[in-house]
Parts: structure tokens; C-alpha cells; sequence
């Protein structure tokens, strides 16, 4: 740190630059930092320093108002530093700013000054009236300690809220090392120091509860995403976690194409705010889609429905024999009846099995074969006759298409207004005013759909156009995916089987490849698997299986 030359500029210029310079510095660090415990304890060294004090205290104004705390406590004669960066406890009981009656406390100096919101400077604590300074008295014995002069500030911000209180002790002379009283330059120049640091401080803290605030509002959309799907939910809260893994680890290589990756905080509090947002746009989702666990499903599962029609056309049929045997009447032989009743028996057997598949395959849970598809066509043929007396398809086309879905529970039309969230989550995230430092949570949130082969959605982006970032988010999204066990159309897959399908991501250029090494390399499928699966889900990992990765 650069000093005036103090031999060259004659002693009263030579003392004002001094403490310009040092005001000058800690202003500098106000304007930088927002690490708010070491801006407290660099405003209570540079107040001590700029007027030459043996010790101070810092404190502060609690949440409730009614109490200063102390904060920070340093004293050079008695190599003393509690609080601060120190990391030992100060065990002296706050100052309560009212009395017991309501009334503000002024006996105390720390409490008058902040009530007051004026300095207090005194010469000679041991001559001075008007205040009680027991405690000091106290102090003094038991260390063997004489506080003298003492100069106490309070610190205001613009509106005039008192942040906390600023107190020194002993201003020493230079040249005697004895203590001598504050001069009225020391207290104008700690006023100025006070007001410029408490404005600070108001900003910097203004600043974190704005961040809060919006974090809060986040987890306020994850709260109402989860309300509609508490399976939805947990992945928005899970996936940014994945991501972080992920993230730290791609930071953390030496070598590699991930080598030159690095993240700083504000790159750490981006993609985390990202992966909170991500699925943001599932807000605006049906929620019987969303939870659409079976394939006739919309606000209730409308197989049903189905079940009765086929319990109309089993009774249709047994009503046949019957009226068949009547109009025989005496004519009926046991013969005849024998071959209605076994041919009825028929009937009501494969109406029964086509039941059993029209229910298998509603479950959704195993890929169709084109031949069950056809059969689903030929079932849907048969007439039943509705409470109208007409005639209709036991399977209207709607139906029929439902349950011939290849794959899953949802139909076309229903996959796209799911593939639509990504598309309301970006317009969710473009509307906010993002500042610079946070400019790039969309783009990281929005491209968790995208394939390095350019055939995701909603922007075909490929590789090349897309940040390693968004890239990761992708992989997190996709693991989490298979992994979860509380779907409503899947089962939770194993560890090991996750491993294997996101291997196979990574094989048809689904995902990007560097980062799927990095996260087989790194075993980062077992902190994740430790810290969010059920314990019956992770086994081991046959890494034999992936290209590239042989134990």
C-alpha cells in the first residue's frame, strides 16, 4: 500500500493526504465488495488507522431495532480481536437502545449516539459526566487498561436508519505514544467515513435481500409447479442440482476439451438460477397431462369407460342366447342349448381377453409391436349399442388413437403442449429484465431440449451453437428423468440402467459426448445417486458396457 512520502509534505498536509488516501481506498472497496463482514471489519481498521486509535468496536443494529450488538472488537495494546474475521465469539451483551419504561437509552454513549444519530466525543471517559461508563470501568480492571479518550459515531444511511455505531479508544499521540483526545478533524473525517460506509453497506444489503427476494419468487413458481405436480416439482428442485454437479467437475478438469472451462461466482449463480427456472414454463401446462399416467387418461382414466361398453356388449350377448332359447321354447333340445351356451361362453371369453389387453396396454409402460396396434383397430370395430338405442364403434377414433401410442402415455397432439413448456419458458425468461451478470439464464434454461445433432426443440440448435452450459443442463435433465421413481407413467430405473440409457443419448448425438465422459469419469452418477435415489435403485454400474469407459 502506497503512503504519502510523511518526510517530504510538511506535517498538518502531510496528515489530511494520509487520511484522504485511506478514505480514497476503503471507498474503492465499499464500491466493490459485497462481502458485508469483511467491509465491517475494514471500515473499523481504517477508522482506527486514519486517527491513530489503540482499539475500537463496531456494532450493529439487530432486526428488531431495540439493541446495538457488538460486532467487532479490536484493541492493539491488548493484542485483542473478537468477532470479524478472528473467529472468536464476543461474549459482551448487546446495549439495549429503550429502557424498561419505553424511554431511549442515553445513558450509554454507543446507545446515546444512535439514538440521537449524533457523535459523541470525549476527552477523558474518567472525567466525563452525563454518561455511564461502568462497563468500561469494569473493562479496564479486569485487563489492567486505561481508556481515556473515546470518539463514537453513529452510522446512518441516506434515509436515516442507523446500521450500526462506530467506536474508537485512545487516540495515541506519535511522538509520546500517549493517549490524548480525538481532534474534531479525526471526528469530521470518521463521520465522513461512517456516512460513506453505512450507505454502502444499506446498498449492499438492499442488493441481497433484492436477490433473495428474487429467489424467493422462483421457488414461489416451483411451489406452484409442484402444487400441480409434486413429481414436477422436485424435478425443477433436483436438476439444477445435477447441473451444479456436472458444472464443477467440467471447472475442475486440467486436460481435455473441457480443460479451458471455468466458472466464476456470478457464472455459479447463473446456471443455478437456470436450472430453477428450467422448466418454468410447465406452470401453464395442463395438469392432466402433465400427470398423465395412462394412455386413456384425461381428467380421470376413461378405460373405464371402455370396461362398461364391454360389459353392455357381454350382457348384449347373454341376452342373445336367452331370447334365442325362448323363441325355441318347447322345441329347444338339450343339444341346442348346450352349443348357445358354449358358444356364449366363447364370446364372453375373448370379450374378456381383449379387455385384459385394451388394460395392458393403457398402462403405457412397454413399447406396441405394429400387431397389437392392428388389434386395437380390429376391437375398436365392434358395434355396442348406447343408451340411445344406436348402434356405434366400441372405439371412437380418439380412443382408438390413445391406445395405440407406441410408446408412453401421450398422444401427438398431447406431446406437443408438453414440448410447448420449453417454448413458454423462454418467453417467461425473455420478459424479465435480466441484468448483465444473470443475461444468459435463458439461453441456459432454454436449451435443455436441444440434441447435438440439431433435432431438438424449439430451435434445432446444434452443438456448435450452444454453450457448454445449456449443454449441461441437458444431460441433468435427461439423468434426472430416468432416475426419478415418482412418475405416474414409469417405473424409476436402477443406477445402472440410467447409466446405460444416457449412454445411449450420448451414441445417437443426443447429448454432448465430452460432458457424458466427464460425468462417467467422475463418477458424478453416485453423488447424485447418494444424495437424491432410493436406496433400491443404485446398484453397480457396469461401465464394461460404455465405449471408452472399461473399468
Amino acid at each position: 500500500m502506497n503512503h504519502p512520502d510523511q518526510t517530504s509534505t510538511p506535517g498538518p498536509q502531510r496528515d489530511i493526504a494520509f487520511r484522504l488516501e485511506r478514505l480514497t481506498e476503503l471507498c474503492r472497496e465499499l464500491g466493490s465488495s459485497r462481502d458485508i463482514p469483511l467491509l465491517l471489519e475494514r471500515i473499523l481498521l481504517t477508522a482506527k488507522d486514519i486517527t491513530q486509535a489503540d482499539g475500537g468496536t463496531l456494532y450493529r443494529a439487530d432486526d428488531s431495532g431495540r439493541s446495538l450488538r457488538f460486532y467487532i472488537s479490536v484493541n492493539d495494546t491488548l493484542g485483542m480481536h473478537q468477532g470479524g474475521s478472528s473467529g472468536k465469539p464476543i461474549s459482551i451483551p448487546d446495549i439495549a437502545l429503550t429502557l424498561p419504561d419505553g424511554q431511549p437509552n442515553l445513558a450509554a454513549v454507543a446507545a446515546y449516539a444512535a439514538n440521537t444519530r449524533k457523535s459523541v466525543n470525549i476527552a477523558d471517559v474518567y472525567q466525563a459526566s452525563g454518561f455511564n461508563f461502568n462497563g468500561m470501568r469494569l473493562f479496564d480492571e479486569k485487563y489492567g487498561y486505561h481508556s481515556k479518550s473515546i470518539l463514537t459515531v453513529p452510522m446512518q444511511d441516506h434515509e436515516g436508519e442507523l446500521v450500526g455505531v462506530l467506536q474508537l479508544i485512545n487516540a495515541i499521540d506519535p511522538a509520546s505514544g500517549e493517549a490524548v483526545p480525538f481532534s474534531e478533524t479525526d471526528q469530521h473525517f470518521i463521520e465522513a467515513l461512517a456516512s460513506q460506509a453505512a450507505m454502502a453497506m444499506t446498498n449492499q444489503q438492499l442488493i441481497q435481500r433484492l436477490e433473495h427476494l428474487f429467489e424467493s419468487l422462483i421457488k414461489l413458481i416451483n411451489i406452484g409447479i409442484g402444487e400441480k405436480s409434486p413429481h414436477t416439482g422436485r424435478h425443477c428442485e433436483q436438476v439444477p442440482q445435477l447441473a451444479m454437479m456436472l458444472a464443477e467437475a467440467a471447472h475442475a478438469a486440467t486436460e481435455g476439451p473441457l480443460a479451458e472451462f471455468r466458472m466464476n461466482e456470478a457464472d455459479r449463480r447463473e446456471l443455478w438460477l437456470a436450472g430453477l427456472l428450467h422448466d418454468c414454463g410447465k406452470i401453464s401446462t395442463p395438469t392432466h397431462i402433465v400427470e398423465k399416467s395412462t394412455k386413456m387418461e384425461t381428467i380421470f382414466d376413461r378405460i373405464h369407460l371402455v370396461d362398461t361398453r364391454i360389459e353392455v356388449l357381454k350382457r348384449d350377448a347373454e341376452i342373445a342366447v336367452l331370447q334365442e332359447k325362448l323363441a325355441l321354447g318347447a322345441a329347444l333340445t338339450p343339444a341346442q342349448a348346450g352349443a348357445l351356451d358354449e358358444r356364449l361362453q366363447a364370446q364372453l371369453l375373448q370379450l374378456d381377453d381383449e379387455r385384459a389387453f385394451l388394460r395392458k396396454i393403457n398402462i403405457g409402460t412397454e413399447g406396441m409391436k405394429p400387431e397389437d396396434q392392428q388389434r386395437v383397430l380390429e376391437i375398436a370395430a365392434r358395434q355396442w349399442r348406447g343408451p340411445d338405442g344406436q348402434l356405434r364403434a366400441l372405439l371412437d377414433d380418439e380412443e382408438s388413437g390413445n391406445l395405440r401410442i407406441r410408446a408412453g402415455t401421450l398422444n401427438d397432439a398431447e406431446r406437443q403442449i408438453i414440448n410447448n413448456h420449453i417454448v413458454i419458458t423462454i418467453k417467461m425468461l425473455e420478459s424479465l429484465p435480466w441484468p448483465k451478470q444473470l443475461s444468459r439464464v435463458t439461453e441456459f434454461a432454454g436449451g435443455h431440449h436441444e440434441r447435438m445433432d440439431g433435432k431438438g426443440y424449439p430451435k434445432g440448435l446444434t452443438r456448435e451453437q450452444m454453450s457448454v452450459q445449456a449443454r449441461i443442463m441437458a444431460v441433468a435433465d435427461i439423468f434426472e428423468a430416468v432416475t426419478a421413481a415418482d412418475r405416474p407413467y414409469k417405473r424409476g430405473n436402477s443406477l445402472n440402467e440410467a447409466v446405460q440409457i444416457l449412454a445411449g443419448f450420448k451414441a445417437r448425438d443426443h447429448i454432448d459426448p465430452d460432458l457424458f465422459d466427464l460425468f462417467v469419469r467422475e463418477r458424478i452418477y453416485e453423488k447424485y445417486a447418494e444424495k437424491f435415489m432410493h436406496p433400491s435403485q443404485i446398484d453397480e454400474v457396469d461401465l464394461s458396457r460404455i465405449p471408452g469407459h472399461a473399468p
